[in-house]
């Protein structure tokens, strides 16, 4: 049977009894990282005296490494006791698990989840916005249109959306909502769970402020909900509608839908 485990975000007391449990009695433990379960095990046995089987086997799965392992897979390896463990948080939700589900799915297997520790929740509760219908859109493409249309599509959905960032680009980020929404209002979680936890909520140029350069750590990102796209911004029907070249028009498709715009222009053909 595969069993996922949510891991500690951050504070080791956030860990369930049942996770444990099932940490302690699995036969083969995937993990995101070896070595970082192997610390978690290591700390549950100090901590709270626990014991766990010998000889259990580590194997790295990761994002990598996902889809090929899962191919390679037979259903007699759901005869152990298999758990998925990823370095913090839910599998699943920016991290690997969801092919492992979708196996045991397609060959009639029993497997588990269990709730537990997750920085989306935790952050969307702590923003204290009270638009409850939500959107989780991870973490933005780097640079280049991809991440231009991906923060359009954020920002004007109708929902609380939530996105992660990294100490590297969360200044970057909050430049490009000064220019794109300069008014909407933010909620900014750090270290969630962790030692240096900090909340933060404002418009963007006063987030900038309140951050300055105290941007080390991992990042959860809430903006409030909007608009829907359909009543804050030009749709492909307004474009289309416009007296302008198809050339023109594809690339100003392309703007808000990302698709190709060669594959566009050749549709307005």
């Amino acid at each position: 049977m595969l069993s996922l485990i949510p891991t500690p975000i951050g504070n080791i007391g956030d860990i369930s009894l049942r996770a444990i449990e099932l940490l302690s009695e699995a036969d083969i433990l995937l993990c995101e990282d070896t070595r970082v379960t192997k610390k978690l095990i290591h700390i549950l046995k100090e901590r709270y005296n626990t014991s766990f089987k010998e000889n259990q086997e580590f194997i790295s799965l990761h994002s990598h490494n996902e889809q090929a392992f899962v191919e390679k897979l037979e259903p007699s390896f759901f005869e152990q006791n298999i758990v998925y463990a990823s370095d913090a948080g839910m599998p699943g939700v920016s991290d690997p698990g969801q092919a492992l589900v979708s196996y045991c799915i397609k060959h009639s297997l029993a497997y588990d989840v269990l709730p537990g520790a997750n920085a989306l929740l935790t952050a969307f509760v702590a923003s204290g916005f009270e638009q409850t219908q939500l959107l989780f859109f991870g973490f933005l493409d780097h640079k280049g249109n991809s991440r231009s249309t991906g923060l359009q599509k954020a920002l004007h959905n109708g929902y609380t959306t939530i996105l992660y960032e990294s100490p590297h680009r969360l200044e970057k980020l909050l430049q490009e909502l000064v220019q794109e929404a300069p008014q909407r209002e933010i909620f900014l979680a750090k270290e969630l769970t962790k030692r240096y936890q900090k909340f933060f909520r404002g418009t963007p140029k006063e987030l900038i402020e309140q951050v300055g350069k105290n941007i080390k750590g991992e990042w959860v990102v809430v903006l409030s909900a909007s608009q829907t796209q359909s009543e804050s911004a030009i749709s492909e029907k307004d474009i289309l509608a416009l007296d302008l070249p198809k050339k023109v028009q594809a690339k100003l498709i392309n703007k808000i839908t990302g698709e190709n715009i060669k594959e566009i222009y050749q549709k307005l053909l």
